[in-house]
């Protein structure tokens, strides 16, 4: 695991996008600090939608470095939840500029899955992770699943035996205002 680790960060230094597993669905994902990359993806996605756009962070610790206004009961969430779970929190910061919404949102999601964790450690910033699929169609649940021209559109795909047991589906969807005001989005 640890070679595939070095390579995939390799590409994510130098701007690639990467083609990879997560704790729900396979995703695209770059590095969220840069906008180029950023900007593939909505290329290949086919879609400017920021709020299609999350990313993965390895703990609360670097979840508090990229948002600034987050009440702290998001957090208590965070380290509740059984299942996946991507937060909306205010005050995005220190991410390209394309990648955050006009009302300056973020979703973030800590997510459980061996590969992506040691990635995040590995990489020390957070990762886009968006579904592998053009905007408007079915959402992947393994490899198999991923169309060709999303495959060819990447720099690097995460070998599938690294897929451990994703949930096949999207992760729920919370939203936190900066005074603690909460809006479940997806259940």
């Amino acid at each position: 695991m640890q070679k595939e680790i070095d390579d995939a960060v390799k590409v994510l230094r130098d701007g690639g996008l990467l083609l990879y597993p997560t704790d729900t669905v396979w995703g695209i994902g770059c590095d969220a600090t840069n906008a180029e990359a950023v900007a593939r993806i909505y290329a290949l996605k086919r879609s400017e939608n920021k709020h299609s756009m999350l990313v993965l962070c390895e703990t609360p610790d670097m979840v508090v470095r990229y948002v600034d206004k987050a009440p702290g009961i998001a957090f208590e969430v965070m380290e509740m939840a059984t299942s996946p779970l991507t937060l909306i929190l205010p005050g995005a910061v220190g991410l390209a500029e394309n990648l955050i919404p006009e009302e300056r949102t973020l979703g973030v999601r800590i997510p459980d899955h061996e590969f992506c964790r040691k990635l995040l450690r590995k990489f020390g910033k957070p990762i886009v992770s968006t579904s592998a699929n053009i905007s408007g169609e079915k959402t992947p649940k393994n490899l198999a699943e991923v169309s060709r021209e999303i495959i060819d559109g990447v720099d690097f795909v995460i070998n599938p035996r690294f897929q451990g047991r994703p949930t096949g589906k999207p992760s729920a969807i919370m939203a936190f205002g900066p005074g603690g005001e909460v809006e479940i989005i997806r259940q």
